[in-house]
């Protein structure tokens, strides 16, 4: 479970951002819309976050902030010595453009609280930490920083963190993370914080597009067919039934052999899948091919099978713009399986961001405390707030309310033909 995210000096977020997922001690929707973690810091969660905001606020990268910091901690280990990173800091003033991006996350795996960070330039990382909360108090199993009068990383290490910490130090890379390196020679110990990016934390956005693998794997499967029907069914989409066939087509492939430098293409075969959608109406039936589906259907059915994989296993889902060819009322359908104690066993988290303002007016379906904003300042810098900022009243018309600027984050249309005076 993620509690928070705090990001700084990347693309537009400049000064220090903070996404948390603690609930408020408002005990609306308490039951249904937080999770219990057993920790006496943070007892409880928000089981999903919406994020709003203009065109161009920042929104996207917040959410490319945190695929990137996972993207780092998955792939350093493993890139070229000397190869750069393609991270961006706020490049609008001279002093930031030369200071590190910083990333940060606190989460919960198996009942014990991680909080892990580091700070990178495109040349190195320069500094990276990882406390872990066993008991109440922290331990503080690893810090390393960069000596800039050497030259060198610095490292300090708990008794806490078992096993050859030293060498692990010793093989990291400077353009690699101690985290990683460390995972990749065996360090049990740090695999937890390690595995959290790499099968716990889903992204799906411009950069990660949804595709239809999993979905079609699920369909292959009797209960999952099931499962993804019953809910097409109940979002009033007649299909009834989906047929998956598979067939083998001929493909050419190109083979390296790094021993003798020869380059060989072969043909190989590979598997070609058809998807058919059998609609029944009071009228009649008929089968459809996936070309004939809508697009908002095609959406719909590919984000359903990593969803429901999602829910089952406890993950944490970040969507950039989920709204995306889906009508309002599938959007909330989607966001109450995360609140529903039935549906969601796992304690798995949502977290997106939309432009459809009727959200934020639907009855029951956020606290006070799921609802955020990005708003460009004049510098062109990103902020992150909270709705909790500005302590609206419990039946408050939220839609209307930010529709008419009372909490920010939304576009400047002054001067604009057609905009409203």
């Amino acid at each position: 479970m993620l509690i928070e995210f705090r990001v700084k000096n990347f693309r537009s977020l400049r000064d220090e951002q903070v996404l948390s997922l603690v609930a408020s001690r408002d005990k609306t929707l308490a039951n249904i819309n937080t999770l219990s973690t057993g920790l006496a810091a943070a007892p409880d969660l928000i089981k999903s976050a919406v994020i709003y905001g203009a065109n161009a606020s920042g929104k996207s990268n917040l959410i490319k902030a945190l695929q990137d910091m996972q993207s780092v901690v998955l792939e350093s280990a493993v890139i070229p010595p000397g190869q750069t990173f393609a991270v961006q800091p706020f490049r609008l003033d001279a002093e930031s453009d030369r200071q590190p991006s910083e990333f940060e996350v606190t989460f919960i795996v198996d009942g014990v609280r991680y909080q892990y960070g580091f700070a990178m330039l495109p040349q190195r990382i320069v500094s990276e930490h990882l406390l872990v909360y066993k008991t109440f108090k922290p331990q503080r199993w690893f810090e390393r920083r960069f000596d800039e009068a050497t030259g060198r990383d610095i490292y300090e290490f708990s008794a806490s963190l078992k096993g050859k910490k030293e060498m692990w130090g010793s093989a990291t890379r400077p353009n690699a993370l101690f985290l990683s390196t460390a995972v990749q020679l065996n360090s049990e110990a740090l695999r937890p914080v390690f595995d959290w990016f790499a099968s716990r934390l889903v992204i799906f956005n411009e950069a990660s597009r949804l595709g239809p693998q999993f979905t079609v794997q699920m369909l292959k499967q009797n209960e999952g067919r099931k499962r993804i029907c019953d809910f097409l069914t109940a979002a009033d989409i007649s299909i009834s039934d989906i047929e998956v066939i598979t067939r083998k087509v001929p493909t050419q492939a190109v083979h390296f052999d790094m021993l003798t430098g020869k380059v060989e293409t072969r043909t190989e075969e590979a598997e070609e899948f058809q998807l058919f959608f059998s609609h029944v109406t009071d009228k009649g039936k008929a089968v459809l091919t996936l070309a004939d589906e809508s697009g908002g259907t095609r959406n719909l059915l590919f984000l359903l099978g990593p969803v429901l994989d999602i829910l089952h296993k406890g993950l944490t889902l970040v969507v950039d713009e989920l709204d995306t060819s889906l009508h309002t009322h599938l959007v909330r359908a989607l966001v109450r399986m995360f609140h529903r104690p039935d549906v969601n066993t796992g304690g798995a988290q949502l977290i997106f961001t939309t432009h459809d303002t009727s959200l934020l007016d639907a009855y029951g379906l956020f606290r006070r405390d799921q609802i955020w904003f990005v708003e460009k300042q004049a510098d062109q810098s990103s902020t992150l707030y909270s709705l909790l900022d500005y302590s609206p009243r419990k039946n408050e018309a939220l839609e209307r309310g930010y529709l008419q600027g009372r909490y920010g984050a939304i576009p400047i249309l002054s001067g604009l033909v057609g905009a409203p005076h």
